[in-house]
This record gives C-alpha cells, structure tokens and sequence, in this order.
C-alpha cells in the first residue's frame, strides 16, 4: 500500500511540475528566496518518493532515487526554455539537487 502511494506521488510531482509550471500564474508564485527553499523541498519529497517506490536497498536505493529526482529537475529547467515569462535557472537546478540528495540520503538512512 504505502508503495503504491509513494509510486503515485513520484509519478504526481512532475506531472504536476510539467502541467503546473506550464500555467501563467506560475510566473513569479513564490517569490526569491523562497522559491529556492520551495524547490528544495518538492525535490527531496520527490527523492524519497521515488526511493521508497523503488524497492531497491542500499547504494541503489540512494543512487536511483537522487538521480530520478534530478533528472526531473533538469527536464523541468528545460521546459521552462519554452515557456513565456519563464527561463532556465541554473540556482534552481542546484537547489533541486541539493532537495534531491536530502530526500535520497532520509530514505536511504529509513532503509538501511
């Protein structure tokens, strides 16, 4: 059960990332610093969801799930290319990465 949950959210989040960030009112929503704590934080909850959906153990575990979550947040910065009133940021990158291997380090330290 809780699989399938976390299954559904890391599926949820960048739908919702691709589709949300596409609309007009995601010009400027959360407005610096804080969006850089906002992308921390959906990008950890991201890691762990796909950590945990992943069954895997050890290094897999931590390796899949900083690297799922990542690679979500480079295709998100480049989609943001293609959007009016949006661009690439390469601080968001980071902040997603640095929210990445936070969530990937907790679920990999709850499933040791």
């Amino acid at each position: 059960m809780w699989r399938v949950m976390a299954t559904l959210l890391a599926v949820m989040l960048p739908v919702g990332l691709w589709v949300g960030g596409a609309q007009p009112i995601a010009v400027g929503l959360i407005p610096a610093p804080w969006d850089k704590l906002a992308h921390a934080g959906v990008f950890a909850l991201l890691a762990m969801a796909l950590g945990y959906a992943s069954g895997l153990r050890r290094l897999a575990l931590l390796l899949l799930a900083f690297a799922g979550a990542l690679g979500v947040g480079v295709v998100d910065e480049w989609h943001q290319l293609f959007l009016p009133g949006r661009s690439a940021d390469l601080d968001d990158l980071t902040a997603d990465a640095i929210g990445a291997a936070l969530g990937a380090w907790a679920i990999y330290f709850k499933h040791r």
